[in-house]
């Protein structure tokens, strides 16, 4: 587990102390300047944050087609939206897209950029979505900002959300990558950060319930052309990657074929 740089905006805490109030009050305040802190931390990779945000939405639909087939009926959650970085290049693809997210001027904005999504606020505890509401639930890289205290009831109410058969997906950042830890350490708001290893995390989905739970890792090489990304692919296996990815079933049929 990794501690990043303290912030000099409130009193230090201890890794796995910070609630999800903190974590709120801090992407409130830092939603403005989010987008630059992150590339300033990956400028050495010689990439932006948008490549790698259009690897990880391209895996998500990638994904969604070989659990689903055809994806354009699918109800689809953004668990911890944030600004909605993932959204752009999604309108059409569902039959619908929601994001839920702590912090309420992250949504406010969002909202503002893609009116094509239904986003909501919530209390980080309790989505306001009835049971069965979701085929497919996405977390990009927030489940190291939720207090660990907390991870087991993050997990149950993904699981909730879900309809039988669906498919949850999180993407975090892998421990065991050295320049995974330096970006956590170089980004303000990863001050808090707690990294799950994939060990932990197939545990967490494991002991809710879930079916067929997998990892694989990403970015072992830039996926940049075909045969860059299939290199990558072929690592996926391998502890390498910066990030990784988990993907699992909520126990019963599906509505549609294959699976993950």
């Amino acid at each position: 587990m990794i501690k990043a740089k303290l912030d000099k905006g409130r009193p230090p805490t201890a890794a796995g102390s910070v609630t999800q109030e903190q974590v709120a009050k801090d992407f409130d305040r830092l939603t403005e300047i989010y987008e630059r802190d992150i590339n300033q931390a990956i400028a050495f990779a010689g990439m932006e944050h948008m490549f790698f945000i259009d690897k990880k939405r391209e895996s998500i639909v990638r994904l969604a087609q070989e659990r689903f087939g055809e994806i354009d009926k699918l109800d689809v959650l953004d668990l911890g939206c944030g600004l909605g970085a993932y959204h752009p290049g999604l309108e059409g693809a569902f039959r619908s897209l929601h994001g839920a997210d702590v912090s309420a001027r992250s949504v406010e904005l969002a909202a503002e950029r893609h009116p094509f999504v239904h986003y909501v606020n919530f209390d980080g505890v309790t989505l306001p979505y009835p049971d069965d509401s979701f085929d497919l639930a996405f977390t990009i890289c927030v489940m190291h900002h939720v207090p660990p205290a907390q991870w087991d009831g993050f997990v149950a109410e993904m699981k909730r959300v879900l309809k039988p058969g669906g498919l949850a997906l999180v993407y975090e950042h892998n421990p065991y990558n050295p320049a995974t830890q330096y970006i956590v350490r170089s980004c303000d708001i990863d001050k808090d950060a707690v990294l799950l290893t994939p060990r932990k995390l197939r545990g967490l989905f494991g002991a809710a319930g879930f079916d067929e739970v997998q990892t694989r890792t990403i970015f072992s090489v830039p996926p940049k052309g075909a045969l860059l990304t299939q290199i990558d692919s072929l690592f996926g296996h391998l502890p390498f990657g910066a990030q990784y990815y988990l993907s699992a079933i909520k126990a019963g049929p599906a509505g549609h074929a294959a699976s993950v």
